[in-house]
């Protein structure tokens, strides 16, 4: 039986949330081996001068552990 684990992890972007997401999931890869899923917990913009400046998520990335 495969035990899966959980961290949270928070990443940004000045693109849009999708590359926030993928930044998030790079970040996470590079010391997580076996990511099998990603989930956006949270969303959020910075604003500056009633235009959106940044990009942020708050994501659980799940990961099988191997026996």
């Amino acid at each position: 039986m495969a035990i899966v684990k959980v961290i949270e992890v928070i990443a940004g972007s000045e693109k849009s949330f999708d590359d926030a997401v993928n930044n998030a999931l790079k970040e996470a890869s590079k010391s997580v081996d076996n990511i099998k899923s990603i989930y956006v917990k949270e969303m959020n913009a910075n604003v500056s001068n009633n235009e959106i400046v940044s990009y942020g998520v708050n994501a659980k990335v799940s990961f099988e552990v191997k026996n």
